[in-house]
């Protein structure tokens, strides 16, 4: 009897050791279904490990990016006047029936800072010719400007843009709020604070959601990370207004600012290191114009992540009268070969913020020293966490119609051993099931280019037609490419 359990058990186990694991077969079957869950013809089983040649790359700028199957990709604009670091960008006059692209450019104070793209011809124009350090996140507000932010520490700014067809050349001053050359139709934004502006979240109403890239460590060992802050205009906007003609009628000029604490259990004490998931309170982020957000992220002891990128608004929660925004932190995955690795890999997270309505009225009561926001309560909660074949997530877009979430990757796969290409991933979004995480994440693209990125990845309001930059890529000047063919 004893050898025959041992003989059915040790079948059992031979058995076991051959099949595939659970978590390997719900990612195939995830693949399996490309097209009715992610809208494809198939998925990427692996990262590209080639890297093309300048000369390949200027030949062809499309074959810079590898696709799944039934995608398509063709270049927008690769001009030699296109810079070379383009990030976060948007569509200008809209998402639904666009005639340009909007494009901050992520280099320093002398470097041309924000353009503007042709889209049926690709040609490039300069909006803001000097002065903005590492312009990265960029936005259309309800209002019908463009909103462009520093990506510069402590003392980044966010400006405000009128008419940005037919402002061209503008210089603004490398630091401080000092008039630009232009001032009519550029503006610095004080109200809004000063930090490493990066994610930017806009409601219709004009509230507006603000991340600081900042990395833990920065200001000495033990420092926070970058903190999530709210701004909430005096005067909100009325959605069904005429987009304004002058930059003195931006809702961006007053306001109050709040800031992102976690841990609401004991009253408002129960926060620090250590929780930063789950319901929080908004505290009042008190001083004059423009108050230094770092610093008082520090102070307030707002929670904080490893360097906040790139935020975009849940737009079917959206219209059903709730705020939800999912964003990314980027962490650090420099390799375990590396004596000082850490295999920090990043995550995406979601926070709700109550519904629309409730967040127009400021309703605040005093806890201990702090004014809280008592009209909405944030909750923020994990939604992809990172792992070395998806590491460092960087830019992301909610796709129009699926609600998938669609995740550039700004890793050290470039600097491993052997070397492989950053890629996009596809997400779907948190389902039925009882936790908050992705239902399942593919590799939709993938780079064929070690020197580069892939960043400011978004769709038009179709949720068909996506736009990617290829980041300081091997060809020297800026490339945008074009994805379609999701059905």
């Amino acid at each position: 009897m004893n050898k025959l359990i041992t003989l059915a058990v040790s079948a059992i186990v031979a058995s076991s050791a051959n099949a595939v694991d659970f978590g390997q077969r719900v990612e195939q079957l995830a693949k399996s279904q490309s097209l009715s869950l992610y809208g494809t013809l198939g998925t990427l089983t692996a990262s590209s490990t080639a890297s093309l040649s300048a000369v390949a790359a200027n030949a062809n700028p499309a074959a810079l990016l590898t696709v799944a199957p039934g995608l398509t990709v063709k270049t927008l604009s690769s001009d030699p006047l296109l810079a070379p670091n383009i990030d976060q960008m948007f569509l200008w006059p809209n998402a639904t029936s666009p005639t340009h692209i909007i494009a901050c450019n992520e280099q320093g104070a002398g470097q041309v800072a924000v353009q503007r793209i042709t889209m049926a011809t690709g040609a490039v124009a300069n909006i803001i010719s000097s002065g903005l350090t590492s312009c990265d996140p960029a936005r259309l507000t309800p209002w019908g400007t463009v909103i462009v932010g520093e990506e510069n520490g402590a003392a980044g700014r966010v400006i405000e843009i009128l008419d940005p067809i037919n402002t061209t050349n503008v210089t603004v001053p490398s630091s401080g709020f000092g008039p630009t050359s232009d001032p009519v139709h550029v503006a610095a934004r004080p109200a809004l604070g000063q930090f490493a502006f990066e994610g930017i979240g806009i409601l219709p109403n004009g509230i507006v959601y603000l991340t600081d890239e900042n990395r833990p460590g920065t200001a000495g060992i033990g420092a926070p990370g970058g903190a999530l802050v709210k701004f909430i205009p005096t005067t909100l906007w009325n959605p069904g207004s005429a987009p304004i003609t002058s930059l003195a009628q931006s809702p961006w000029t007053l306001g109050r600012i709040f800031g992102m604490r976690v841990g609401r259990n004991g009253g408002n004490t129960d926060v620090g290191q250590g929780n930063e998931f789950g319901r929080g309170t908004w505290v009042e982020v008190t001083g004059t114009a423009p108050i230094n957000l770092r610093a008082a992220a520090a102070s307030l002891k707002l929670t904080s992540y490893y360097r906040p990128e790139d935020m975009s608004i849940d737009m079917k929660q959206l219209a059903a009268g709730n705020v939800r925004f999912c964003g990314t932190n980027t962490g650090q995955d420099i390799q375990a070969t590396s004596a000082d690795g850490d295999n920090h890999y990043g995550e995406v997270y979601c926070i709700t913020d109550g519904t629309l309505v409730a967040g127009q009225s400021i309703v605040t009561e005093t806890k201990g020293s702090d004014v809280v926001l008592t009209s909405t309560v944030p909750e923020y909660q994990p939604l992809v966490i990172g792992n070395f074949d998806f590491a460092m997530p960087d830019n992301l877009d909610i796709q129009p119609g699926r609600g998938n979430i669609l995740i550039t990757e700004d890793g050290e796969g470039p600097f491993s051993s052997p070397p492989r290409n950053n890629d996009i991933w596809d997400c779907l979004d948190d389902g039925a099931d009882a936790d908050h995480l992705a239902d399942a994440c593919v590799k939709m693209m993938t780079l064929n280019d070690l020197t580069a990125e892939p960043t400011g990845g978004f769709f038009d309001a179709t949720g068909t037609r996506y736009f990617i930059s290829i980041q300081h890529n091997i060809t020297g000047h800026g490339v945008i490419l074009e994805v379609n063919g999701w059905q």
